[in-house]
């Protein structure tokens, strides 16, 4: 109370003298937007009408599972910019109390009737766009399979909502309707999609509503095919209604008509991979992604190179702190491009590159006073045991119950990266484009052979305690997801930030290997640096070697990073969950 007075007699005093009427009682705010706290559940998502979509699910009862797959459709629907019903969906679900997390792969294959040498002799070392960079649509049978392995809803009750807004439309926001008008650039060239994103015959304004009648047409047709009684049955009805049949069979005509390759039994035959997602322990908390079918271990291989430093003290130390976070990076996207490729044709495992021994060997090339050069591990011996391309980015989101269940998410694949197949609403996946036309290169193109995907959803769990406390994180930007979360993992476990602010910090981006995107575009030694990070820090790392280039304050290509983790204290008696939204990209946070 004698604070409180004092404060009082403060601002009288203030008053009378003419001087600030205000007392100084609060420090300015940590972060631009407030972390959003709640009990029931954590929601962040890459557009506000997705984040209340997975709300709505966890307010009904569902689980942050139920939430996640309602979610994902709903993107498909509402941010049909950043991906498709036709893409890419990887996700990672840990279910409630348990210590295993699990990972859909959410990628498709080139169909088996491909080769190498027929796709170089069909197209001259080119990959155009269209249906010869596609690829068996997998993002189906991603929501499905979290849906009928760790769900508890029916899927024509998560598909409602993506079903409703694709049927009766809904009105674009600004920076939604521009993404339409610069990625229109391509796909204006379609008549296909033009008829559905341009229906005016011009780029959409704020205002205008988009409607997708096909798109809705065939959630529905899948809706009507699930049957009642045993629900795995029922989603495996779902399923066929999509991968096989009438649907399968215009995909098909669609792919080869249009100088691709596909067949139904590649559709047909087509699981996504579910299985116990990799790991690695860093300072109290267990980091999971996906496998190298992915680039997400590279998050894993940079904290195994930052786990034999003291990141938490150089984090005070600006100019050091970023130069060992790049090194890092730079060393595990080098591996990345020396060994990840769909682990069904890999020589070597990511437990191998996890091994002591590998990481030691990366450890030791890293010189605080000097940067590496790119791609600094390609002579090194295995473990024992000219176009920029524009396609390249994703939505994201992340679920967090009262109950601990987790999902994450980065689904993907842009409307300017295939046309829309006439009749389905739909395109199909062309991410075919992250293969290597290069018969050396371990992610080579092959038959049955999986592209290596840049989205790379993550969760981690904390090591000890009674319960474990869980954190999901998701991103957007391509080669740039990985970095983004490593970069807001990091501010929380290193440098004890809130989660907002952890995703509004500024952030660096290393760039010292070739682009995911054919045609693998390599911007020697670039070292992208938010303006927010000092000049005097940008001056040092320059001095370095680093190729510094500028990007102004919260740049869109950064990443958009959504983060929901559990903030539970050890006193707490129920579970307390907070949320981060990147103001960089339309992210919004719900926490109830």
């Amino acid at each position: 109370m004698a604070i409180m007075d004092k404060a009082v007699d403060d601002a009288a005093g203030g008053m009378r003298n003419n001087t600030s009427p205000v007392p100084n009682i609060f420090p300015p705010p940590e972060s631009m937007r407030p972390t959003l706290v709640g009990e029931h559940y954590s929601v962040v998502a890459g557009h506000p009408l997705v984040a209340m979509i997975a709300a709505d699910v966890l307010e009904r009862g569902g689980t942050a599972i139920d939430a996640g797959v309602a979610a994902g459709l709903a993107s498909n629907v509402i941010q049909a910019d950043m991906c498709n019903l036709g893409g890419v969906a990887p996700i990672l679900v840990r279910q409630a109390g348990s210590d295993q997390v699990w990972s859909i792969s959410g990628v498709g294959t080139w169909s088996e009737s491909v080769t190498l040498e027929a796709y170089l002799e069909r197209h001259k070392g080119d990959m155009p766009l269209g249906a010869p960079c596609s690829i068996v649509p997998a993002a189906v049978d991603a929501w499905l399979s979290a849906l009928s392995r760790f769900g508890t809803w029916s899927f024509t009750d998560v598909a409602a909502p993506a079903i409703r807004y694709a049927r009766e439309g809904f009105v674009l926001d600004r920076r939604t309707a521009l993404a339409y008008e610069l990625m229109g650039a391509t796909f204006r060239n379609w008549e296909s999609s033009r008829a559905i994103y341009w229906p005016q015959g011009r780029a959409p304004r704020e205002g205008d509503r988009l409607k997708q009648t096909d798109l809705a047409l065939l959630l529905e047709r899948l809706a009507a095919a699930e049957q009642s009684g045993n629900r795995e049955q029922a989603l495996e009805a779902v399923r066929k209604a999509f991968y096989e049949g009438e649907v399968a069979e215009r995909i098909v005509a669609w792919v080869n008509g249009n100088g691709g390759w596909m067949t139904l039994q590649d559709l047909a035959g087509f699981r996504n991979e579910v299985a116990p997602a990799k790991s690695y322990d860093y300072r109290g908390w267990r980091m999971f992604t996906g496998g190298a079918y992915s680039q997400a271990p590279v998050i894993l291989q940079t904290l195994s190179v930052l786990a034999g430093f003291d990141a938490a003290v150089l984090a005070g130390r600006e100019d050091e702190y970023l130069h060992l976070l790049t090194e890092a990076m730079k060393l595990a996207f080098s591996d990345r491009e020396k060994f990840y490729c769909d682990p069904n044709f890999a020589t070597t495992t990511i437990e191998e590159l996890l091994s002591d021994e590998h990481v030691q060997r990366l450890r030791a090339l890293v010189n605080p006073a000097k940067a590496l050069p790119d791609l600094p591990t390609l002579a090194l011996p295995a473990p024992s045991s000219l176009r920029q391309n524009k396609r390249r980015d994703t939505t994201n989101f992340t679920i967090v119950d009262a109950k601990g269940n987790a999902f994450s998410c980065s689904a993907s694949d842009t409307i300017d990266g295939n046309p829309i197949v006439p009749g389905l609403g739909i395109m199909v996946s062309p991410r075919g484009v992250q293969s290597r036309l290069d018969a050396a290169h371990p992610a080579a193109l092959g038959p049955g052979r999986r592209p290596r995907l840049t989205p790379s959803p993550a969760l981690a769990l904390s090591l000890g305690g009674a319960e474990r406390r869980v954190m999901a994180l998701s991103s957007s930007g391509g080669d740039v997801i990985p970095q983004g979360i490593l970069q807001t993992f990091l501010n929380i476990v290193d440098r004890d930030m809130s989660p907002q602010q952890a995703v509004e910090a500024p952030r660096i981006t290393c760039l010292a290997f070739p682009d995911s995107f054919f045609p693998h575009f390599h911007d020697v030694g670039r070292l992208s640096v938010e303006a927010r990070i000092r000049e005097n820090t940008r001056a040092k790392l320059a001095a370095l070697g680093h190729r510094i280039h500028p990007w102004p304050d919260y740049e869109f290509d950064a990443s958009g990073v959504a983060v929901s983790l559990d903030l539970t204290p050890p006193s707490s008696d129920g579970r307390v969950l907070g949320s981060g939204a990147d103001l960089r990209r339309s992210h919004y946070a719900i926490s109830r």
